[in-house]
């Protein structure tokens, strides 16, 4: 990690020293009276820093060590398995009398005799 940090940064300050290199010669070229050709150089020095910052936080390590293409893996919970017939989640298994074990004919809302309605 910190060799590549020291690669962004190196690659930062070599572009803020072409920018004031820029600067240096857009002053230089205003003072010889050169008018309108000091623009060039002073517009370099105006948009370098944007594409510094943006070159030098591109990556975290340089294209020619970085790894290929790596597809998408997510982390997901295992898939729920139900417990088998006649098994209750805990591993007991479920007797008629019990609660879980009520009958289709013997469910809330029936008259106890199948096929006719409450």
């Amino acid at each position: 990690m910190s060799a590549d940090i020291r690669y962004r940064q190196r690659r930062y300050l070599i572009m803020m020293g072409i920018r004031v290199v820029c600067f240096v010669i857009a002053v230089v070229v205003w003072l010889n009276h050169g008018g309108w050709l000091a623009a060039i150089p002073a517009a370099a020095a105006t948009v370098l820093p944007y594409f510094a910052v943006v070159f030098a936080n591109g990556g975290r390590e340089p294209a020619a060590r970085r790894p290929g293409f790596q597809s998408y893996e997510p982390s997901l919970p295992e898939r729920y398995v139900p417990p088998a017939d006649g098994q209750h989640p805990d591993g007991a298994a479920a007797s008629a009398g019990s609660p879980g074990g009520a009958s289709p004919g013997n469910s809330p809302g029936s008259s106890g005799t199948p096929g006719n309605p409450a």
